[in-house]
């Protein structure tokens, strides 16, 4: 009872042809298989590119101390209540 059978494919593709229409589907499959290979070939260079840049294994003795230094953040305090409606009219 959990899994489809043949019949619950055939009457949900009647559905999806019903409501998508004959003539998209096609070009629908076909810009989902577009998608997929500009997916696939991205994850590819993004792997390579992960490997090039990946530095050769060292032992704790070789690699070099690190001391992070905290981010120094800058405050922006709000406009004040009289500059808020004064901005400068542009033309639509």
């Amino acid at each position: 009872m959990g899994s489809l059978s043949p019949w619950h494919w055939a009457i949900l593709a009647v559905v999806v042809v019903l409501l998508f229409g004959a003539k998209k589907l096609p070009d629908a499959a076909r810009s989902l298989g577009k998608s997929m290979r500009i997916f696939k070939s991205e994850m590819r260079e993004m792997q390579t590119e992960n490997k090039d840049q990946t530095p050769s294994l060292q032992t704790p003795s070789e690699s070099p101390a690190v001391n992070p230094q905290p981010v120094q953040s800058e405050r922006v305090d709000p406009p004040k209540a009289s500059e808020q409606g004064h901005h400068e009219a542009r033309p639509a």
